[in-house]
């Protein structure tokens, strides 16, 4: 009964040490470990403007971006300069962004779980 308990806690001790000299690799060997964003942890931000057929900024518009996954949508009203920023934005999921201003809508632009890019600049057109 003894010597079970005392291979037992032999084995333990051997195990813990491999998982141990594992992680020594790991953290030892530049890229090995695997990044944040690699993970899909990383966090995405869009920003842009909205403007007219003529390139003027567009203050007052709202701007609508939809999550594929959850389908909930957020929205933020254009600033002065026309300018918008959604931030915090996951790396696994599918965005839909569009702006609409005086019964109006800019095209549908898509942002891509595929794309590898975190910091996405997309200006939305609307003819006035």
């Amino acid at each position: 009964m003894k010597r079970t308990s005392v291979s037992l806690r032999s084995f333990a001790c051997k195990v813990l040490f491999a998982s141990c000299c594992v992680t020594a690799f790991f953290v030892a060997v530049p890229g090995t470990v695997v990044s944040a964003q690699q993970r899909g942890n990383a966090q995405r931000v869009v920003q842009g403007k909205v403007i007219d057929a003529g390139n003027a900024p567009i203050k007052g518009a709202v701007v609508y971006l939809k999550d594929g996954r959850s389908l909930a949508v957020k929205s933020f009203f254009s600033d002065d300069e026309g300018g918008y920023r959604f931030g915090q934005l996951s790396q696994n999921t599918d965005y839909e962004i569009w702006a609409e201003y005086n019964g109006k809508k800019s095209a549908v632009k898509t942002i891509s779980s595929f794309d590898s890019k975190n910091q996405f600049n997309i200006n939305l057109k609307i003819d006035k």
